[in-house]
């Protein structure tokens, strides 16, 4: 419906570059609309914001946010810390402060040896579970000046980064300084490779979405169609080291089940096989070191891989699972009376033989012992 020729056409700038005309449905109009006025139709310039403002008529505001408008591209942020890993640091983290809680309620100085074994308990369960989600396996970076994009002159002064896991790879780029050309150069991507997960079709997506050429230089490497031909030896690996860890796992539950019994050898011997799956995981991530992994180049830097803490802190709970579990079985064989103390963190009794009392001796409430002394009677009249 046409307006009067005597009513005036105000023009309003909306939040995403229309117009809102007076004596309309209150509908803004798309860029380039043509209005009439004074009875002929004129094209109005088309005034567009910058982001971040205000538009020039509150009741015009497209967002609920205070100066954020929802169409125009916000600051984006790189992915922080995994959040399988934070969760399993937070659940051993609460069981330890939880065990810290109750710490001054055990008395004398068997407080110190349940304080050792609870928290080294804890320790090896705890870098079972989040070695399996670390990323920090195989590890490589360097500072470099490449390009940003594909096909693109345009060259960018950057930290790359690349992280190998059991499960993926994590790419990270960041810009030194990050802001560059523009753009915030901060990004961290992932690519899975585990059941279920399909890697190239990951790698599809970050090239439909347009991630810079590191990111996309160094995840073409780890395809199953690259020419270097390490997705299958990485992903095999993987899930071999993850599966290793798993039973490491289980058997590290059941050891601390055993040694809270009165069969503490068996306890050694499931601390003795947590320690061998512990090492036959990072063995089976150590078989990928006979594959040459392809030149890595950005720009006039190479970048290369090695162990990273992951893999070293792995190999060190593996080998102290080993010793502690040699140490229960040794102390068995050997002393079994001072095990038995030991682990029940009793140090008054522990030092009661030492000074000359008769020896702690174990037997079956069935058939019990009787001395002579017991089958003298005596009567005093």
């Amino acid at each position: 419906m046409a307006l009067p020729s005597s009513q005036p056409v105000t023009s309003l700038v909306c939040g995403d570059g229309g117009r809102l005309s007076r004596g309309s449905s209150r509908q803004c109009s798309h860029p380039g609309d043509r209005v009439k006025g004074s009875g002929t139709w004129t094209r109005r310039p088309v005034i567009a914001l910058p982001a971040g403002t205000h538009p020039a008529q509150p009741g015009c505001s497209m967002t609920l946010w205070d100066g954020v408008l929802p169409f125009y591209p916000q600051p984006r942020h790189a992915a922080g810390l995994s959040v399988p890993l934070l969760i399993v640091i937070l659940v051993f983290l609460v069981l330890a402060a939880s065990f810290l809680l109750i710490l001054p309620g055990i008395r004398g100085h068997s407080r110190w040896f349940w304080l050792v074994r609870v928290l080294l308990s804890l320790f090896i369960g705890a870098e079972i579970v989040a070695a399996h989600f670390s990323a920090e396996w195989s590890v490589g970076s360097v500072s470099t000046k490449t390009s940003y994009k594909a096909f693109s002159v345009e060259r960018v002064r950057a930290h790359v980064g690349l992280h190998v896991g059991l499960e993926g790879v994590n790419i990270t780029l960041t810009g030194t300084p990050v802001q560059q050309l523009n753009e915030t150069i901060d990004y961290n991507e992932q690519f899975v490779w585990r059941v279920g997960q399909n890697y190239a079709g990951a790698y599809t997506e970050a090239l439909e979405k347009g991630l810079p050429y590191p990111v996309l230089y160094l995840a073409e490497k780890f395809t199953p169609s690259s020419p270097c031909g390490v997705y299958r030896q990485y992903r095999l690996a993987g899930h071999y080291a993850s599966a290793t860890l798993w039973v490491a796992f289980c058997f590290w539950l059941l050891s601390n089940m055993l040694l809270s019994m009165p069969v503490p050898h068996y306890g050694g011997l499931a601390l003795l096989t947590t320690g061998a799956f512990a090492l036959f995981s990072v063995f089976a991530f150590a078989s990928i070191s006979s594959v040459p992994l392809c030149q890595l180049r950005l720009g006039s830097s190479e970048l290369t891989t090695h162990y990273g803490a992951a893999f070293w802190i792995t190999l060190a709970t593996g080998v102290l699972c080993l010793l502690l579990g040699a140490a229960v079985l040794s102390l068995h064989y050997a002393r079994p009376s001072a095990l038995r103390l030991f682990l029940e963190g009793s140090v008054k009794d522990l030092e009661s033989p030492a000074k000359g009392s008769s020896p702690l001796v174990l037997s079956n409430p069935l058939h019990k012992q009787f001395r002579a002394s017991d089958l003298t009677i005596s009567t005093n009249l």
